[in-house]
């Protein structure tokens, strides 16, 4: 029987159905497998980095001549206030302020002539208890006597005894009080307990004072005293004797001559100094307490002095720090302790905190590009400009060093790109 077209269309759109249906699962599948693709980890790639560029320098040896100097003040060697030992009122004023005065020199003078009475009435008291004991002596003499004849009693040798060894006790007293008024008389006259000059007169005529009042001040002048500090690092380099020339600004262009008298046996744990005492002569008074003074105590020559550029120096927690180049490209970081500088160098010490920071004359230390390496770090050496030409390093006596030449040496100008060189 023929196929209706009812029939035809039916198959047809079957057909079509199952095509799309076919399209759509292909179609998930492309998109599940970009989404798997995009989920998978993927494989980093690997890149070689540089070692970071650096400059380097090679220690310099250099003979240093180091004027040990440092400030301080001027002091005198005798500085008093002296108070008043008896009350009174001041009767007397026999020397002016800032008046020159000699050893025991009397100054003023606190009531003398109560003193002088004072001193009228325990002679008396001195006098009376001699009597009496003269007195007693006699009675007990007589005593003893009569006690060898049988004649007196014990008891009354015991009381003439007794009364004896009383009046020899009145009598120590009586002259321990003459003793006492004599030097109130003595105390009631001010004087001068060294040779200087009188300095603030701290009472008045007619002003009643007790026993510890301040009467005046002396100040010693001659000889006078400097004292300084020096730094931890020339606290070695100072002894008992050394001369020491100290200026003031009172008197420019002049230095004055001092030896070195008192060396402190400690250091300030504050500050880190060595507080030294210097004497100098004074005889004129030109020089005054409180003046602000320079020590210099000379030069000391050290031969072969470490010094490396201070751009090799960084400051870290544990100190100054410095980078060595050593074989195969790698840094050694050491722990220095630094000395003096010198025209853009600076001194490495042997030793810091335990940790051996001396150098080697053939060493080469970092000075640029070093900030953020850590040790056993590897680097590579930055070339020098074309052309540059190697430096030579100055000798102590000023002159090139290594050449037969002669001429003046320019330290400055052995700063080049590639840093400095040791002296041969």
């Amino acid at each position: 029987m023929p196929e209706s077209r009812f029939g035809r269309r039916g198959r047809a759109g079957g057909l079509a159905a199952a095509r799309v249906s076919l399209a759509l699962s292909l179609s998930a599948l492309v998109s599940l497998a970009l989404v798997l693709g995009a989920c998978s980890p993927s494989v980093p790639t690997v890149t070689e980095v540089a070692p970071p560029p650096v400059a380097t320098s090679p220690v310099v040896l250099l003979d240093l001549e180091d004027h040990i100097e440092a400030t301080g003040e001027l002091e005198a060697r005798f500085h008093t206030i002296v108070a008043a030992e008896v009350s009174g009122h001041v009767t007397t004023i026999l020397v002016d302020e800032g008046a020159p005065v000699e050893a025991q020199t009397a100054v003023l003078e606190i009531d003398p002539c109560q003193r002088e009475l004072e001193v009228e009435r325990a002679l008396a008291g001195v006098a009376q208890a001699e009597a009496s004991l003269n007195k007693e002596r006699r009675q007990a003499t007589r005593v003893r006597e009569l006690d060898r004849s049988s004649v007196a009693s014990k008891a009354r040798l015991d009381e003439a005894e007794l009364a004896l060894r009383v009046a020899e006790s009145n009598l120590a007293a009586q002259r321990a009080q003459l003793g006492l008024a004599r030097q109130a008389l003595e105390k009631a006259t001010v004087r001068a307990p060294f040779a200087g000059v009188l300095g603030e007169r701290k009472v008045n005529l007619g002003e009643f004072v007790q026993p510890g009042k301040p009467l005046a001040e002396f100040v010693s002048l001659d000889p006078i005293e400097v004292v300084f500090h020096l730094s931890e690092v020339d606290s070695g380099r100072v002894l008992t004797g050394q001369r020491v020339e100290v200026r003031v600004a009172p008197h420019p262009g002049e230095a004055f001559e001092a030896t070195v008298s008192v060396i402190y046996p400690t250091i300030d744990p504050q500050t880190r100094t060595l507080r030294v005492k210097a004497t100098l002569a004074n005889p004129d008074g030109r020089l005054r307490p409180g003046l602000f003074a320079r020590a210099d105590l000379g030069v000391a020559l050290r031969k072969g002095v470490t010094m490396v550029p201070e751009e090799a120096v960084l400051q870290r927690t544990d100190g100054a720090v410095i980078f060595l180049l050593r074989g195969e490209g790698r840094v050694e970081r050491r722990v220095v302790e630094l000395g003096v500088f010198r025209e853009g160098l600076v001194e490495v010490k042997g030793e810091s905190k335990g940790v051996m920071g001396g150098l080697q004359a053939d060493d080469v230390v970092v000075t640029r590009g070093h900030a953020d390496l850590i040790d056993g770090a590897v680097v590579r050496l930055e070339a020098q400009p074309a052309g540059a030409s190697a430096p030579v390093a100055c000798g102590s006596d000023g002159t090139q060093g290594g050449s037969d030449e002669t001429a003046p040496c320019d330290r400055e100008a052995d700063r080049v790109a590639g840093g400095w060189v040791r002296q041969p």
